[in-house]
């Protein structure tokens, strides 16, 4: 399930997504690996930003975007769709290298005199 972000990010900007990994019964972990891949809202990956690792690993990191990864794509209307999606592996009593797979949508304004 997408979940969408309350706050819109602004064209060509910065805006920071906090992932927490949890667990199957909710408690936080740190994941053995984790990566992240930034797409519009019809699955075309942005500025390259596809399977990127993330480092340093920990219960909760934060994703800075900027600049090109919230520029406008050819089409987009006033408003563009992101989809940032994790895919990370983890330990628990249930076993080793369990995935897990999370996707959030946000939106980004478009900034009327931004080049």
């Amino acid at each position: 399930m997408a979940i969408q972000l309350k706050v819109t990010a602004k064209e060509k900007s910065t805006y920071a997504v906090t992932v927490a990994f949890l667990t199957e019964a909710g408690v936080a972990v740190v994941p053995a690996s984790a990566r992240w891949t930034l797409t519009s809202g019809t699955g075309a990956v942005i500025n390259g930003r596809t399977q990127v690792a993330i480092a340093p690993l920990a219960a909760t990191v934060t994703v800075v975007l900027q600049g090109a990864d919230l520029a406008f794509q050819a089409g987009e209307a006033t408003t563009a769709v992101r989809l940032f999606t994790i895919e990370a592996t983890y330990d628990s009593t249930l076993g080793t290298s369990l995935p897990l797979k999370e996707e959030c949508r946000f939106l980004i304004d478009d900034l009327l005199v931004v080049t």
